[in-house]
């Protein structure tokens, strides 16, 4: 039986997520795999990947073939290299952690509270104001008509 190393393709419409499988070569693109060795989403910056590298090792060690995107897949995380035993590349560039929506929030909150309490930043138009604006675009209006 050939076994591939290949991508399965997953998520809707232009939102591409794939796994990366060990499945038999006859077997279709998205059909069953024998076993999940890693994720791949491109879509994300940077792209996220992610490969257990003990399984992969040993699917190459016992003659899986990968497919040419997974082969890539592999230089860029250094399990190929490690099979080859040549020298392993730069790591990968990682998405720096998302920061915890519950600190922000407290932190403004606290910022906030410090602040005196003060006028608002525009003041309300009183009413005698707006009787005066109306009352000086009426003849402007007039003199622009008769013209």
């Amino acid at each position: 039986m050939a076994v591939k190393i290949k991508l399965k393709r997953l998520g809707k419409i232009r939102s591409p997520h794939y796994r990366i499988v060990v499945a038999d070569s006859r077997t279709r693109r998205d059909g069953r795999a024998i076993e999940e060795i890693g994720l791949y989403h491109p879509v994300q910056n940077p792209s996220r990947i992610e490969v257990d590298s003990e399984r992969a090792q040993y699917w190459l060690s016992v003659g899986a073939q990968p497919t040419e995107p997974v082969l890539a897949i592999l230089k860029l995380t250094g399990d190929w290299q490690k099979h080859k035993g040549l020298e392993a590349p730069a790591p990968l560039l990682v998405a720096e952690p998302k920061a915890d929506k519950r600190a922000l929030f407290e932190a403004a909150a606290k910022d906030s509270a410090d602040e005196p309490k003060g006028e608002a930043i525009t003041p309300k138009a009183k009413k005698a104001d707006k009787k005066a604006d109306d009352t000086a675009e009426a003849p402007a209006a007039a003199e622009s008509t008769e013209a």
